[in-house]
């Protein structure tokens, strides 16, 4: 009877996790059929099917290897393949070898990313990412995509012209060792441990409600422009500290 409840118990979150995956397929095959903002579409129904299997898993407490594995796999199709084949077709095509370069390193360097996160993984609970997370990857072209792309017009916006730097950048991010914070928890001790990110979470989505869905891509750069200004003034203390640091031993040496 236990083994059956575990059984079943491990089965929700996972059966979320394919469904991640499943979306992401739908998306390729929409990208390929040039259907640009269904296939955007399904990439953000990925992202929150890969939302909900974390938290199945926490509820359920099933958390395992297994999962683990899965996971990343299910990632590496719906934020890495997925965005990477739409970023390709809606524009990148047209640069020939180039363009398939700079599309191919949102899935190539998800997948460095995942591998990464999966050996360094200690326990399944975990505060903060090194790197991009990939899903935070993917989003960002398909917020860019849903922003300035209209399915009848193509690209209405000179912001495109920003697009393969885009890729580029949010590429490079993932595999940074720039530390990006994880989703608070939403419960009492999650918002005691985490008030500003759970007040921040909740202010944004709010602000993607009211503005139907224009405002996430400026959300999503502010969090990648926080993490980097954030990692950058902890790089600036501690080069300081060091300095102070050595003067100090100097100053004591001197004195000796």
């Amino acid at each position: 009877m236990r083994i059956k409840i575990k059984i079943t118990r491990a089965v929700v979150p996972n059966l979320f996790t394919i469904l991640n995956m499943f979306s992401g397929f739908i998306s390729v095959i929409a990208s390929s059929d040039g259907n640009f903002i269904y296939a955007a579409n399904f990439i953000l129904v990925a992202a929150l099917f890969d939302i909900l299997d974390g938290v199945m898993a926490r509820l359920t407490k099933s958390s395992s290897e297994f999962g683990v594995q899965i996971d990343s796999l299910a990632d590496v199709i719906s934020f890495g393949i997925a965005p990477a084949f739409l970023a390709y077709k809606i524009y990148l095509f047209q640069f020939g070898e180039i363009g398939l370069l700079i599309s191919s390193l949102l899935m190539v360097m998800a997948g460095i990313r995942l591998a990464r996160f999966n050996i360094q993984l200690v326990g399944f609970d975990k505060n903060h990412f090194s790197g991009l997370p990939s899903p935070a990857s993917g989003l960002t072209i398909v917020a860019f995509i849903l922003t300035f792309y209209d399915s009848k017009n193509g690209f209405n916006s000179e912001a495109v012209k920003y697009f393969p730097a885009l890729v580029i950048l949010v590429s490079l991010l993932m595999v940074s060792l720039i530390k990006y914070d994880t989703l608070p928890k939403l419960s009492k001790k999650g918002f005691q441990e985490k008030p500003f990110h759970v007040v921040s979470l909740f202010f944004s989505l709010f602000l993607i409600f009211i503005t139907n869905g224009k405002a996430l891509f400026y959300i999503i750069i502010a969090f990648i422009i926080f993490g980097v200004l954030r990692s950058t003034i902890n790089v600036i203390k501690k080069e300081i500290f060091h300095r102070n640091h050595e003067e100090d031993e100097e100053l004591t040496s001197m004195d000796l």
